[in-house]
């Protein structure tokens, strides 16, 4: 069993965004995470395609690009030419989510689904059948810093059950109050990727951190309250 950890620079001081880049390089991380907020799907503005652009000179690890915004396919391509690896869109933003993996794929790019800790897990079950990844919300999307939801380990494993019983091939990444203290059984349940922005970057070590997370990944445990 393998998994993928994923700082996201939501976390990280944004006077120093190449410099907390090169540091999750030098930790090891699988990805970098950009969480992409327009101000109307979510109440919060962050970054575009040019500071990933700009980022893809100074780090090799690949980014992995959370789209938190409305009409997502109306600026997709601006994040793939930038430089995206993955790309993820809500289910509550984009009703073509078919149409989106195939853009998606056909630039080489993977393509997953993200969900909203509201949503019914109902809403992805097509897609399923053609996305790589589903990305759970384990926070209601915005805002870094915000505590794991009670409840979201079910869901995960809800969720786990589903793509076995389908015999779809998409892994779960989780997203929001990922930590060593639940990454563990996170694991357990079925996730595989993992975004984690305070538990890495508040440290004050981003190496340090990233392997922590890892360390604490492959112990067996369980959720503390």
């Amino acid at each position: 069993m393998s998994i993928s950890l994923a700082p996201s620079l939501l976390s990280a001081d944004f006077s120093g965004l190449g410099d907390a880049a090169r540091a999750c390089e030098d930790g090891g991380a699988d990805w970098i995470h950009f969480d992409v907020m327009d101000g109307r799907f979510v109440p919060n503005l962050t970054v575009g395609p040019i500071v990933l652009k700009a980022l893809r000179k100074v780090t090799r690890v690949p980014f992995d690009v959370h789209l938190m915004i409305e009409e997502p396919l109306k600026t997709l391509d601006q994040y793939l030419d930038a430089g995206a690896g993955r790309v993820a869109v809500h289910v509550e933003a984009e009703p073509h989510l078919h149409r989106f993996v195939q853009h998606v794929r056909g630039r080489g790019v993977s393509p997953g689904v993200a969900i909203n800790p509201g949503t019914s897990l109902a809403s992805v079950d097509e897609a399923l059948h053609f996305v790589d990844f589903v990305l759970v919300m384990t926070v209601n999307p915005g805002w870094g810093g915000q505590a794991f939801i009670a409840g979201s380990l079910d869901r995960i494993a809800r969720l786990s059950e589903s793509i076995r019983r389908v015999g779809s091939r998409a892994t779960i990444a989780v997203d929001g109050g990922v930590g060593p203290d639940n990454i563990a059984p996170l694991v357990a349940a079925g996730a595989r990727h993992f975004v984690a922005g305070s538990s890495v970057f508040s440290a004050g070590d981003v190496p340090g951190a990233i392997r922590r997370l890892r360390e604490a990944a492959r112990t067996p445990g369980t959720l503390r309250a």
